[in-house]
């Protein structure tokens, strides 16, 4: 798999990519993020790893860029900024995953590997809700004839929700088969990816369909629980 390196460090980045190169991967190198944005646009690359901090452009404005050109490559953010709102910010701007430094590469290859996974049953050709269209092999979303653009990871997460319509998805199923988690992080990654989703297959239809069942996880159905 093709994956480009956005980082400016040059030892980290040497890392990276020697690490990357090591695990059956084919890591490039960009160190700005305006010049990433561009390869990005213009090349097909299976991942990208980002910095958030870079010169041209950070991490952050990146992403909002290529997600404005309706570019859906999966990104993992890399920052020695470990907050939750620095990984809240992160994920807001389009981001499929995010990693603090210092990290080992076992684990960014892990996140990858996670990331560029295609989970699911392919043999499902078209998943429906209500008007709501999933086409999976061709990684298409619709609600009443109106594409809904998603990120690989927002993708991932509608996928599982629907091929569970009706019943109740915990967060740890959701963790384990969207983020290939077999723990709680302890963060509120699946509520902010619940909200985002939500605001792209919600907002403006009706009826809702994606339901919150408080103290157990969420439900994909065309009715209310």
């Amino acid at each position: 798999m093709r994956i480009l390196i956005v980082e400016d460090e040059p030892r980290t980045a040497a890392g990276l990519q020697t690490g990357l190169a090591a695990a059956g991967f084919t890591p490039e190198i960009s160190t700005r993020g305006d010049d990433a944005v561009e390869l990005i646009s213009t090349q097909s690359y299976d991942a990208v790893v980002m910095d958030i901090m870079l010169p041209g452009c950070d991490g952050l404005t990146a992403v909002r860029r290529l997600r404005s050109r309706s570019n859906s490559t999966p990104i993992l953010l890399l920052s020695a900024l470990g907050e939750v709102d620095q990984r809240i910010d992160g994920l807001n701007a389009g981001a499929d995953d995010y990693l603090a430094k210092p990290f080992a590469i076992g684990e960014v290859v892990a996140r990858l590997q996670a990331l560029t996974r295609r989970g699911g049953d392919t043999k499902a050709i078209l998943l429906r809700v209500a008007d709501l269209a999933l086409d999976v092999p061709h990684r298409i979303a619709s609600r009443g004839g109106r594409q809904i653009e998603l990120s690989a990871r927002e993708f991932r997460l509608l996928e599982v929700l629907m091929q569970q319509a009706g019943q109740v998805c915990p967060r740890s199923l959701l963790l384990r088969e969207v983020w290939d988690y077999n723990f709680d992080p302890g963060t509120n990654l699946v509520d902010v990816y619940i909200r985002k989703l939500r605001e792209k297959i919600d907002s403006g239809s009706t009826p809702a369909l994606l339901h919150t069942i408080r103290g157990v996880g969420y439900m994909l159905s065309e009715n209310a629980p």
